[in-house]
Formats: C-alpha cells, sequence, structure tokens
C-alpha cells in the first residue's frame, strides 16, 4: 500500500498525508505516483479551498525510499524520478487554493522540496529541514532549488544545498525557510487553524491573492496588469457590495 491519503472537510480544507512510518514517510514508485495522482485529484476538486500537507507519526518525509531506489541506477531511472515528482511539486504550486506544509518533524532532502513547494510552512518545535542531497553526490530534482531560491536568497540558498546542513526549526524561522514555529506535536493542527482563518474569506478574493503574488514573482509587470483585472471583477461582486452596506450601516 502507497500509506498516502487524501481527505477533504466541510469546510473545503484538504489535508494529504504521507503515512509510512516503517520507511520515516520516505517514497518509493507506487508512493511517489500516488502523490502525484492525488495532488490532480486535489486540482479537480471543486470544494476544495486549502491544502495541508503532512506526514504521519513523528517525521513530515524523509524523501525517496532509498532502499527501494538502490537497483535503479541508470540515467533514465534518475530522469523518471525527476519527472513523476517535479511534474507533481509544479500542479501542487499550480493548485489555486493555499497550501500549507505542516512538518511534524525531520524533512530531509526531497522533503524539504515537497515542504518549500507549498505556499506556507508551519514547523513544529524539534522538527528540523535539511536539503541534504550533496551528501549522496546528487542535487535536487523536484523543483526544490528554485522554490528554496525564491524563499532565503541565492547566497543562503547556496549554502544550504552545497553543505546539506540540516536546520532546526528556530533557524529555519530566522532565515525565512519556514513562517512559523509552533510546539512540538501542533503542526497539523496549527496548521489547519491557519487555513481556516483562510477559508472565512470569499475564494475568489483569497485565490486572486494568490494568484498576484505568483504573478509578481515571475514579473512585476505582468503582477500590475493582474492586479488591475482581478481587482476590477472582485469589485463587482455582490459579496463586496454587501460587505460595504455592512460597514456603512454599523452602530
Amino acid at each position: 500500500m502507497s500509506g498516502i491519503e487524501f481527505t477533504v472537510d466541510a469546510q473545503g480544507v484538504g489535508t494529504l498525508t504521507i503515512n509510512r512510518p516503517d520507511v520515516r514517510n520516505a517514497l518509493d514508485w507506487e508512493a511517489m505516483q500516488v502523490f502525484s495522482d492525488l495532488i490532480q485529484k486535489a486540482a479537480k476538486t471543486v470544494d476544495l479551498r486549502a491544502l495541508i500537507l503532512t506526514g504521519g507519526g513523528d517525521t513530515f518525509v524523509s524523501g525517496g525510499d532509498l532502499r527501494a531506489l538502490a537497483p535503479y541506477t541508470k540515467r533514465r531511472d534518475g530522469l523518471r524520478l525527476a519527472v513523476i515528482m517535479g511534474n507533481a511539486l509544479q500542479r501542487l504550486r499550480a493548485l489555486p487554493c493555499p497550501t500549507i506544509a505542516a512538518i511534524n518533524g525531520p524533512a530531509r532532502g526531497g522533503g524539504a522540496e515537497i515542504a518549500v513547494a507549498c505556499d506556507q510552512r508551519v514547523m513544529a518545535a524539534g522538527a528540523d529541514i535539511g536539503f541534504v542531497h550533496a551528501s549522496l553526490g546528487i542535487t535536487t530534482a523536484w523543483g526544490g532549488a528554485r522554490y528554496l531560491l525564491q524563499l532565503v536568497g541565492y547566497p543562503m540558498a547556496l549554502e544550504l544545498m552545497a553543505t546539506g546542513r540540516v536546520l532546526g526549526a528556530d533557524e529555519a524561522r530566522q532565515i525565512g525557510l519556514v513562517e512559523h514555529v509552533v510546539a512540538a506535536g501542533a503542526a497539523l493542527q496549527s496548521a489547519r487553524a491557519l487555513a481556516e482563518q483562510m477559508v472565512q474569506h470569499p475564494r475568489q478574493a483569497v485565490e486572486a491573492a494568490k494568484r498576484l503574488l505568483r504573478f509578481a514573482v515571475v514579473s512585476p509587470l505582468a503582477a500590475k496588469h493582474a492586479e488591475r483585472r482581478l481587482f476590477a471583477n472582485l469589485w463587482d461582486s455582490e459579496f463586496r457590495r454587501q460587505a460595504v452596506q455592512r460597514f456603512l450601516n454599523r452602530k
């Protein structure tokens, strides 16, 4: 069994859990394909308004399952590995709803790549995160280098990837790698609380905010035009008109 589950609650908050405790939530070929399929399923889930990614037990994700992948040593195997999960994380990035990594324990290698592919990261005290690929003589394969670069900048991204240094929660927050550090055991609960705050607001407004920020990362000029277009569309909405009336009629 893949050990990966996807659920959506009544508020539209989805949770994708990687639960393979025997291998510290590492991903073999089957698990990678199921992960990819479930991201596609999430993209097609019309009532999904936020998505949390987390690991079962006391580990987030420890990357690829090295024991299961050991027989696959050829270039074509490395390319297959990169394509399956690289495409999956690209689709994760493209989801219109906010995505949150609830880092409940170690996030190593590919697990760190999954974490930085999300929009936000909530990390438990005692958890850690490391781009440890260099210790195996490899580099990121799933998009992690460019996602990390956007979070911490070039000098720090290079340092983390070239040294393979593993960071505790507080240091990860200090350099901007994670946004929230919470008590041990509280990552999922805190991520859910954050998601529930987001889904209180009109879906179109939240998704527009994410779209604008993504535009701005790629092209500030494109973001300017997108911002004006999206704002004009949202301005002409019944929700906004009613919200203004409630404000004007307040006591």
